[in-house]
């Protein structure tokens, strides 16, 4: 792991980590971005800075991390292949390491035609596992993808992927998990979990191919606020399953928000009795005030500090 990470030494060193998630404006100043970190300083252990989430055009991910490190926060840089080719991809690397980013999610991208401009051309020259391949590679033995060695410093990344328990067979996701840890993943944020059971099952799985030893996964929690907002994930979302119980518990509610808000923290508490669950990465969609009540409230703050 990366020694300069305070985000993988505390993975290193077995604390409970807890990352969350922030989207970049659609716009060029950076308040509203600094208005976030300000909710989210102190309460959790690095941010995801996301890229252009839904194919929308949105501030820089590198940018938004230079921001958000500036502001206090440690970042970690959310890029994907719809955009760019592998030169691309690695130029961008090298420039985010200069800026001082030292922790990365690979990510395949969501299609282009979810977002604001569907008749762009996608890219996708290199899929996650093998960005996160390309990522090591650059670090160790240091050289591009076309093997020419990298002069002078090389990025040596905190490298991670994204994995989603609910999306076909589980025996399925869990062959796809040990593929992004062999090609050098080691961390793994997960797409939300509200069906437990499911959860529990997928673990028993990572824990029978030893992959929770090879890697440290985080389970992805997201605060309900309103009952459309749960009907559209599990409608709309591709790989989100939302229980009925769950549903039919919100509609009872006479406060939506603390309803929410309530079931995230019990969430939280139940994911950290799994084994082989190494931190929660909270995504609280564009409800990031949130996130100190959800922190403190699961039991989790104040939140760890290492010897510089």
């Amino acid at each position: 792991m990366n020694a300069a990470s305070n985000f993988a030494r505390l993975l290193r060193d077995g604390q409970f980590v807890v990352t969350a998630e922030v989207g970049p404006p659609k716009g060029a100043a950076a308040d509203q971005l600094l208005e976030k970190a300000a909710y989210l300083k102190g309460y959790v252990d690095a941010v995801n800075i996301t890229d252009c989430q839904t194919a929308v055009v949105r501030l820089s991910s590198i940018a938004a991390a230079v921001h958000l490190r500036s502001a206090g926060l440690e970042p970690v840089v959310q890029m994907t292949g719809r955009d760019r080719n592998r030169i691309a991809i690695q130029s961008d690397l090298l420039g985010a390491w200069s800026l001082g980013i030292r922790n990365l999610l690979c990510l395949t991208g969501d299609h282009q035609r979810f977002g604001n401009h569907p008749e762009a051309r996608g890219v996708f020259d290199l899929d996650s596992i093998q960005m996160v391949a390309m990522v090591r590679r650059m670090g160790e033995p240091g050289e591009f993808l076309c093997g020419e060695p990298i002069r002078g410093e090389r990025p040596r990344f905190f490298v991670g992927a994204v994995e989603n328990p609910f999306a076909g067979s589980l025996e399925m996701r869990v062959l796809r998990l040990e593929k992004k840890i062999a090609a050098g993943a080691e961390f793994i944020q997960t797409q939300c979990v509200f069906d437990l059971e499911r959860f529990r099952r997928f673990m028993v799985l990572v824990r029978g191919r030893g992959l929770h030893r090879r890697c440290r996964i985080l389970a992805g929690v997201t605060p309900l606020k309103s009952v459309r907002m749960a009907r559209f994930m599990r409608d709309q979302v591709a790989g989100i399953t939302i229980p009925d119980e769950i549903l039919a518990r919100l509609e009872s509610a006479a406060d939506l928000a603390a309803a929410g808000v309530s079931l995230c923290v019990e969430q939280i508490r139940e994911l950290r009795e799994i084994e082989g669950v190494a931190g929660v990465h909270i995504m609280a969609i564009a409800w990031e005030k949130i996130v100190p009540e959800i922190v403190k409230r699961a039991g989790l703050y104040p939140r760890p500090a290492l010897p510089v």
